[in-house]
C-alpha cells in the first residue's frame, strides 16, 4: 500500500480544511456557521474513513467493526469513496431520531472532515477509489514513502496557515464559485432523495 497518511495528520488537515472551507464560504451554512460546531465536527470524523483498517487509530479501538468492513472491502476501498459519504449521510437522515437536533453547520462539519480524509489519501502515491466500485484510483502523489512524516506534518501546517491566513473578504474566484455551485445541486439532489424515500 506504500506511504500511509497518520492520525496526526488527518487531523491537522482536517482543521486546515475546516478553517478554508469557512473563510472561503464554501456553502452559505458554512459561512455563518459557529467555529465551535465546524471545527470539533470535522475533527470528529477525520479519522473515519479509515475504520477499514483494523490497526488505524480508530480500528485498533473498534475491531469489532473494524474488522468485518476490511474483510469485505479492504483499506481503502469503500470507506474511501464517495459512495460511502452518500451512504452515511443517507444513513443518518433517514435511520436517525428526530429527537436529535444537530444543527446544520455542525453536520456540514462532519461532512467535510470525512471529505478532508479522502482528499488527503489522495496525496499518497496509493490514492483513493473515489467513485467505488469503480477501482480507479485518484491520486496526486505529492506525499512519498521517503520523504517521510516531516513533509506530511508541513504540508497539512502551512496549509492551516494559508487558511487562517487567508482574508474572509477576498474576492469570490471561479473556482469557489463553482464548488459552492455543485455543493447546491448535490445537497438539493440528496434532499430529494431523502424526501423520496420517507414518503
Amino acid at each position: 500500500m506504500g506511504f500511509i497518511m497518520t492520525a496526526e495528520g488527518h487531523l491537522l488537515f482536517s482543521i486546515a480544511s475546516a478553517v478554508f472551507a469557512k473563510n472561503a464560504e464554501l456553502t452559505p451554512v458554512l459561512a455563518h456557521g459557529d467555529w465551535w460546531h465546524i471545527i470539533p465536527s470535522a475533527i470528529l470524523t477525520c479519522l473515519l474513513p479509515d475504520i477499514d483498517h483494523p490497526k488505524s487509530f480508530l480500528g485498533q479501538r473498534l475491531k469489532w467493526v473494524s474488522k468485518p468492513i476490511a474483510r469485505a472491502f479492504g483499506h481503502r476501498g469503500f470507506t474511501h469513496s464517495l459512495l460511502a459519504v452518500f451512504a452515511l449521510l443517507a444513513t443518518f437522515y433517514l435511520k436517525v431520531s428526530d429527537t436529535w437536533i444537530i444543527p446544520a453547520d455542525a453536520l456540514q462539519g462532519m461532512v467535510l472532515g470525512y471529505l478532508s480524509h479522502i482528499v488527503a489519501d489522495m496525496l499518497t502515491p496509493a490514492g483513493v477509489p473515489l467513485l467505488w466500485p469503480c477501482r480507479w484510483r485518484f491520486r496526486l502523489p505529492i506525499l512519498a514513502p521517503r520523504k517521510g512524516n516531516q513533509l506530511e506534518r508541513f504540508l497539512c501546517m502551512a496549509l492551516f496557515a494559508w487558511a487562517v491566513w487567508m482574508p474572509q473578504s477576498m474576492p469570490e474566484n471561479n473556482v469557489i464559485r463553482w464548488s459552492s455551485q455543485m455543493i447546491t445541486i448535490l445537497q438539493m439532489q440528496f434532499n430529494r432523495f431523502i424526501n423520496h424515500q420517507i414518503d
